[in-house]
């Protein structure tokens, strides 16, 4: 689940390998460009971290960053590809 720290939604996601992993990572990629709203993250073989802030409202969680969430989240649930 998302958890709001230091003014950023966080959430890090396990894949069954590097392969998982990096598909999700485009598919979020995808999302991220349509909706001009681009997360912070990092990858480590299947392991990803992806922090979301607001750098034009000072770096703070807005709307934005629960709408993308909220589009992760359905990815995870298999509702978007």
């Amino acid at each position: 689940m998302w958890q709001e720290q230091d003014n950023q939604l966080t959430r890090d996601f396990t894949f069954a390998d590097f392969s998982e992993a990096f598909a999700f990572m485009t598919r979020v990629a995808l999302i991220a460009e349509k909706m001009d709203h681009h997360p912070w993250w990092s990858n480590v073989y299947n392991q990803v971290t992806i922090k979301l802030s607001t750098h034009d409202a000072g770096n703070t969680v807005t709307e934005k960053d629960q709408k993308l969430a909220s589009a992760i989240d359905k990815l995870i649930v298999g509702e978007v590809w």
